[in-house]
């Protein structure tokens, strides 16, 4: 699909749960987006420290320059598991130039290579598969979520945006972490050190687990999603960027 305007069917935002623990042991999936530049120690020494498991999905351009943060998750396989966040953080839709402003792949072949690409970095740094995909924006066109099922890759939505991209401030998103619900999977982001986001999700994190809430991996659980379509029926231009909006973009 090559034309500039997406219908409400055409790009999904995938909304993903796991499988909930009931009123005794409620639980949530952690999963937290590794995009580019450098790594928020303030979350990876919490969640070491406190033995707090967590999906991680890690992109070619993050591995670059994170030789030592992934080591120390690499050294913790029984906290991390090491997902596929793409090879250049290039968000997986075919039918849009931009989305959030982000240049998008633009066709399944170039969808393919970003995914593939993504897939072969996790295996060259772990020894092993990725099962999960998410993409950059967190955002698929339909072509998209069709392709990288064929490819074998199950695609990692949300049901709780924790950080907005890492784009609020810390007291609010220690607020949205902390009321997560039983079953709910969910998003934030480990890439932005000099943030204040990341000082809310620790206290949030912390918040959850003072709450005994129990904390699983996405492989460790059964889970189950839906499709939910986004809704832009006129085209879309690349708007201009401020810088809350630019963050929030990296989801």
């Amino acid at each position: 699909m090559s034309s500039a305007v997406a219908h409400a069917a055409d790009i999904v935002e995938p909304q993903l749960h796991i499988a909930k623990g009931g009123p005794a042991a409620p639980q949530v999936a952690l999963t937290l987006d590794a995009c580019m530049g450098q790594t928020d120690k303030r979350i990876l020494d919490t969640l070491v420290e406190h033995k707090i498991p967590a999906t991680i999905f890690i992109t070619g351009r993050w591995v670059k320059n994170n030789a030592q943060a992934l080591d120390v998750m690499k050294a913790h396989p029984d906290l991390f598991e090491l997902e596929n966040h793409g090879l250049n953080h290039v968000p997986p839709i075919d039918n849009v130039p931009t989305m959030y402003g982000i240049k998008t792949a633009g066709s399944l072949a170039a969808i393919r290579a970003e995914v593939q690409g993504g897939a072969d970095v996790v295996r060259e740094n772990t020894g092993k598969a990725p099962h999960w995909y998410r993409g950059a924006t967190a955002r698929y066109s339909l072509d998209a979520v069709k392709l990288i099922e064929k490819m074998g890759y199950k695609v990692a939505g949300y049901s709780l945006n924790g950080d907005m991209g890492a784009s609020l401030l810390a007291p609010v998103v220690e607020k949205r972490i902390a009321a997560a619900k039983d079953g709910n999977v969910i998003i934030a982001h480990i890439n932005q050190p000099t943030r204040s986001a990341g000082e809310g999700v620790v206290k949030g994190i912390l918040a959850l687990k003072a709450r005994g809430v129990h904390f699983v991996r996405l492989n460790d659980v059964q889970s189950s999603q839906t499709l939910d379509p986004v809704h832009m029926s006129k085209p879309v231009k690349t708007p201009k960027i401020t810088a809350a909006v630019q963050l929030r973009a990296v989801n």
